[in-house]
């Protein structure tokens, strides 16, 4: 799924890309998930506070313990390993963000606190970010690996696919351009400058930009009515 051009043996090809800023993310987006329920312990709008920390440390550890040497050998497990994890924790993501608009339209829980409710609002955006970035990380052209040996836009056409000029010919995407895509398209809610070409893909940013409508207008909404 990922490698680390350091662990790559002499004179054999690098494959994948760095681990380090996918498992930044996830660092940095599980103190966030923890800070917030050790902040509201008894604020339960999840049900399952603890589902998606857990979900998130365990594609944390496939990331970390995964990319150990050249990824051409370990490929098949990891990738697996990582797509379902993904799944799941878009799946908790969805269901964080449907038991939120749901407090929201009862105006129950933290829902009736605008302190509470941008916080909890602003974790749960992030965390949809997140998973939608690393699910698109994931399927574009079957992973980092196949990019890495194929860079043809297969499921999302970047800018410099788009506009060879604007970078090299064997230029291909990142997390961090998957990342930047996932927050573009929920703040647009629409394809902006990356161009879905498969129905996967388009399925995938519909869902993304659908949740992110609903979640970020009741939040406004809400959060004024509180303020005013």
């Amino acid at each position: 799924m990922c490698d680390d051009p350091s662990l790559t043996p002499p004179g054999e090809p690098y494959i994948g890309e760095s681990r380090w800023p996918p498992v930044a993310a996830l660092v940095v987006f599980i103190a966030a998930n923890v800070a917030l329920r050790v902040w509201l312990p008894r604020e339960g709008f999840v049900r399952l506070p603890w589902l998606v920390p857990t979900l998130e440390a365990m594609l944390l550890v496939v990331l970390l313990l995964g990319a150990a040497g050249n990824l051409a050998r370990r490929t098949p497990w990891v990738r697996r390993s990582a797509v379902g994890l993904v799944l799941l924790f878009v799946a908790g993501a969805l269901w964080s963000t449907s038991l939120l608009v749901y407090d929201l339209v009862k105006g129950t829980g933290v829902t009736t606190s605008p302190t509470k409710l941008l916080a909890t609002g602003a974790v749960v955006w992030l965390g949809n970010n997140l998973a939608f970035a690393m699910l698109f990380w994931l399927i574009d052209g079957e992973g980092p690996v196949a990019r890495s040996l194929d860079p043809r836009p297969i499921d999302f056409a970047f800018t410099q696919h788009l506009n060879p000029e604007l970078g090299l010919s064997d230029w291909r995407p990142t997390f961090l351009d998957y990342l930047y895509l996932s927050f573009t398209n929920s703040t647009a809610f629409s394809p902006t400058d990356v161009m879905p070409l498969t129905h996967r893909a388009k399925f995938a940013m519909v869902v993304q930009a659908s949740v992110a409508l609903a979640l970020l207008g009741l939040i406004v909404a809400r959060a004024v009515n509180a303020f005013t």
